[in-house]
């Protein structure tokens, strides 16, 4: 018997969109992703130690503690999470989500043939569902240096509006890493905090367009330092970031810049390999929404939310909001079919 509805991606959009279908005796079947793919269970909030802008937690969260609220909460009211064994109702009240290596993840889908849907788990057992709800994310893109890595939430980031109002960076020298329009408003953001920001590009000219380059030249706390790479991200244990190491692209000699942080503003990539094709994208790869204020797709009974279907905002509380968006258009389209 084919589902009410999957969603798939377990993020704030995913978690959300299960919370309402749930509600709404859908009893929606999650595929949350595992660790080894490119859908880590709880998106990149995952990756976040401190949450101070969403509502309700007045006093911040740890971004994996808010997902481990936000499953819970989907769960009590129906929502089940599909895992090795097949479908679950309830996970282990872990924190710390240390139950993902059952859960499955998404292989393909095939939604050219309409409702139902069929879709592939990674151990390849098909689910058919009258109705799915495309969550799964996108991943911000970083230089690939294993300092980086290293420093990862305790200096590094890839998001100025979640993390530049922390002390961390606070009334001290950050450094953003890019050159285009994503960049320069990163690097004008932090100007709000920091003491100063050095804008690292790789070449003599921003790629930004030009009000945004305008921007960036008339702030007198942004230094841009071109034709520059980071080589290296230095710090140490007790303090993170301590500055970065930068490198020529013209030959001359390396630099050393003192830093409490650094933002990479290199863009996104949304989380939509496994779609195939099945979906419309525009040409970033984002799933093409075809309805404004609605979350549909170009195949009727799909649905997406969240940052796979945005490259503008990608916070988490707009990635919630859709989430809950695209579980009433899903209700909506099941009730007009007599799926109750």
């Amino acid at each position: 018997m084919a589902e009410k509805v999957v969603i798939i991606g377990s993020g704030p959009a995913g978690w959300t969109a299960a919370l309402y279908a749930a509600r709404a005796n859908l009893a929606p079947l999650v595929f949350p992703g595992r660790p080894s793919s490119q859908m880590l269970p709880g998106g990149q909030l995952m990756f976040t130690t401190e949450v101070e802008n969403f509502p309700g937690y007045p006093d911040g969260v740890t971004g994996p503690e808010m997902m481990t609220h936000m499953r819970d909460q989907a769960l009590k009211f129906g929502a089940r999470v599909q895992t090795d064994d097949g479908p679950e109702s309830t996970v282990k009240r872990s924190g710390d989500f240390d139950v993902v290596h059952h859960w499955q993840d998404v292989a393909r889908v095939e939604f050219k043939g309409g409702s139902p849907f069929t879709v592939f788990g990674d151990k390849e057992e098909a689910v058919e569902a009258h109705a799915v709800i495309v969550a799964t994310g996108a991943r911000a893109n970083y230089l690939g240096l294993e300092s980086e890595q290293k420093f990862l939430n305790r200096g590094v980031s890839a998001c100025a509006v979640c993390d530049g109002a922390l002390p961390r960076f606070r009334n001290k020298p950050v450094v953003v890493v890019g050159g285009g329009d994503s960049a320069v408003e990163e690097a004008t953001y932090l100007a709000k905090f920091a003491s100063v920001v050095h804008l690292v590009h790789r070449r003599r000219e921003l790629r930004a367009s030009k009000i945004m380059q305008r921007r960036a030249f008339d702030n007198p706390k942004l230094t841009i330092h071109w034709n520059r790479v980071v080589r290296e991200v230095k710090g140490n244990d007790q303090d993170g970031v301590t500055g970065v190491l930068l490198e020529s692209t013209v030959g001359e000699p390396e630099m050393e810049i003192e830093a409490s942080g650094m933002f990479a503003a290199i863009g996104h990539t949304p989380n939509t390999d496994f779609l195939q094709g099945q979906l419309d994208l525009n040409e970033k790869g984002y799933i093409r929404l075809t309805t404004p204020s609605r979350t549909y797709t170009s195949v009727e009974g799909v649905f997406a939310a969240g940052d796979v279907a945005d490259d503008y905002y990608r916070q988490a509380v707009t990635a919630a909001g859709t989430g809950c968006m695209a579980a009433l258009d899903a209700e909506r389209y099941l009730a007009a079919r007599g799926v109750h």
